[in-house]
């Protein structure tokens, strides 16, 4: 596999604690925030954005896929785990690695609006805006790139890769 660095380390850490402020400053203060962190890709990114939320918050992971093995989403978007708490009435920070056609974003938020939480934000990492095949668009975003395929923090081709502590292009699989 021939890659190229897109996202450096400190680009990363850099971005991270500036969506931390703005994530901060738009929830009120006193109130606890439930974060759902949907996997696999969110992980890493997820982590470190929490660790610099300033306020009493609760962590929760919702397990969907849409990629099976290939480098394009499917356009089907599968639950294999769901949430286990009640968030009626509770302030969500919904978070992803990252948002390309929207179809799994716009399924995991109207399946969660359902369950009547007082606000529901999402934040991704990534933001693929070319790509996009439904109206939906983050609250929160890390980077908007080109649509390129990219591996590494927390991001995977087939599982393998998301160890790489930087964002890298796939130049050629």
């Amino acid at each position: 596999m021939e890659k190229e660095k897109l996202i450096s380390k400190k680009e990363i850490k850099n971005r991270i604690k500036e969506l931390s402020k703005e994530i901060n400053d738009s929830f009120i203060k006193n109130e606890e925030l439930v974060i759902i962190c949907l996997l696999k890709g969110s992980f890493i990114f997820a982590a470190d954005l929490v660790r610099l939320i300033n306020r009493r918050c609760f962590i929760h992971f919702i397990k969907a896929s849409s990629y099976y093995g290939n480098t394009e989403t499917s356009g089907i978007v599968n639950f294999s785990e769901d949430i286990d708490i009640d968030i009626n009435n509770k302030n969500i920070l919904l978070i992803d690695d990252i948002l390309d056609t929207g179809f799994t974003l716009k399924k995991i938020t109207d399946f969660l609006n359902k369950r009547n939480p007082k606000i529901l934000k999402t934040c991704v990492l990534l933001d693929k805006k070319g790509r996009r095949k439904v109206d939906f668009e983050s609250d929160y975003i890390g980077f908007v790139i080109d649509d390129v395929f990219v591996i590494g923090y927390g991001l995977d081709f087939d599982e393998e890769y998301r160890n790489l502590p930087e964002i890298y292009y796939v130049k050629e699989l």
